[in-house]
């Protein structure tokens, strides 16, 4: 969503929200957003636990465990930004969920890792790299 978002602005475009209507606290998605830092320390510490254990296969979800609506996500990038955005309001997409949240639980008990990084950071971060 924040690339997106970025795109839109850098084209002289508002971004679109797909629905407003599902059954959450503002009507748009809520999705769980990762830091591509707390990412990449992730997969150090999965390989860290492969190297240090004989591990079965499994399946292990990296998040935050903490989820954002699209409309909070648009509110930060304008916080960040100082950037005002007008969402185009759009229909649902067919197959979307109301909410998806990362189980961070196996993260936290197997690799011994969990997110450091809030909404307010990767967008400062995506923001920061793009006006280098």
């Amino acid at each position: 969503l924040i690339p997106i978002v970025f795109e839109a602005l850098k084209n002289g475009k508002q971004p679109q929200v797909f629905g407003d209507d599902y059954p959450t606290p503002d009507g748009s998605c809520i999705r769980d957003y990762v830091h591509v830092q707390d990412l990449a320390e992730a997969h150090v510490a999965a390989m860290t636990y492969v190297e240090n254990s004989d591990p079965v296969f499994s399946p292990i979800n990296i998040g935050t465990g903490i989820g954002a609506s699209v409309f909070e996500v648009l509110a930060m990038i304008e916080e960040v930004t100082g950037i005002q955005i007008e969402a185009v309001r759009a229909p649902r997409r067919s197959g979307d969920p109301a909410a998806l949240v990362a189980d961070v639980s196996l993260a936290k008990d197997l690799l011994k890792w969990k997110s450091n990084k809030g909404l307010e950071t990767m967008i400062s971060s995506a923001w920061e790299a793009l006006h280098l």
